[in-house]
């Protein structure tokens, strides 16, 4: 039986650091799963997204203002 962590269907969370400028707001809805380094740019958690935080990971998407987030199902 596969872990969140390999499940194919996992979805997860990336960044496309090109386009990020580092507004923070991921980090501000979805907390659990994105910190912030020391010039304020988001560090993504290696790990599948929960399924009680797909709400939030979706809400972090839609309202990034530089659309650098996506949600990846694998």
């Amino acid at each position: 039986m596969p872990t969140a962590a390999n499940d194919p269907g996992a979805t997860r969370l990336r960044l496309d650091p090109t386009v990020c400028r580092g507004h923070g707001v991921c980090a501000e809805l979805l907390g659990e799963h994105i910190t912030l380094d020391e010039w304020g740019y988001p560090i993504i958690a290696d790990r599948a997204i929960p399924a009680d935080l797909l709400r939030d990971a979706r809400r972090a998407v839609a309202d990034c203002p530089a659309l650098a987030l996506r949600l990846d199902r694998r």
